[in-house]
């Protein structure tokens, strides 16, 4: 990484190309200084593009790299508060995943043009943006991801879920690129038992990964806004991301 030695950032709404082409909305945060450095795609969780997500953008640019949100609802609500935004997309059956690798790869194209990319770009997303964190690196050249607490990666999606979406099972021997997973002990979407079977399937196919459970610690434990977070798991959740970020993406 090359941090900046102030400390400054700078942080701002663009316009990247995104599935199709398509425009969307996207918060981009930045150090100062013009060193080569590594690029992160933040993938929000299903309540929306919303100012915790925004907070955790911006921390990625205090550790050193150019990082950037898409609106993964900029189509269905554009302009609406998160909440409002969230319910339409929940409505929909949420993001497609076909849409949502799309959109990636315009973020991971978008860092890697700017003026200070060193070429590598890494993914992280949380609750159900962990999910398409590993979904975007079983089909995008990226160079690192992170899943928080993704559901539905393995295991059944249950009735009555608003979602359409399926386990990532079948494409999981496509993986990419090496795997952090943080995980709580207390959660349910994903169980341990679910976890474990992530670990085995990506043992078969000799992929690149490591996995951290945290046992007091439910689902959303880095939500600072919500009753889950939990902050000695989300602390040493966030060293072990800058120790991987670090080694794959730094400068």
């Amino acid at each position: 990484m090359s941090e900046s030695p102030t400390g400054s950032l700078t942080a701002t709404t663009v316009t990247i190309a995104g599935h199709d082409g398509d425009e969307i909305e996207a918060y981009l945060a930045r150090p100062a200084g013009d060193g080569s450095r590594g690029g992160v795609v933040v993938i929000h969780h299903m309540p929306g593009y919303d100012r915790a997500t925004k907070e955790i953008t911006r921390r990625f640019a205090e550790l050193g790299y150019d990082a950037l949100c898409p609106n993964l609802y900029s189509r269905e609500a554009p302009g609406a508060a998160p909440d409002d935004a969230a319910a339409v997309a929940r409505a929909n059956g949420g993001v497609p995943d076909a849409r949502l690798v799309g959109d990636v790869a315009g973020a991971a194209a978008y860092l890697r043009a700017l003026p200070t990319a060193n070429g590598r770009v890494g993914v992280i997303g949380y609750c159900s943006g962990g999910r398409q964190s590993v979904l975007a690196v079983c089909h995008l050249d990226l160079d690192a991801a992170v899943d928080c607490y993704g559901a539905f990666v393995t295991g059944t999606v249950p009735e009555g879920v608003p979602l359409k979406i399926t386990n990532l099972v079948d494409q999981l021997p496509g993986l990419r690129a090496p795997l952090l997973g943080l995980f709580g002990a207390e959660d349910t979407h994903p169980s341990p038992r679910q976890v474990a079977e992530l670990g085995r399937i990506l043992t078969d196919h000799g992929k690149d990964f490591e996995f951290h459970s945290y046992e007091d610690a439910g689902h959303g434990f880095f939500a600072v806004n919500r009753p889950n977070y939990n902050v000695a798991a989300a602390n040493d959740g966030w060293e072990r991301i800058a120790a991987f970020f670090g080694k794959h993406l730094g400068s």
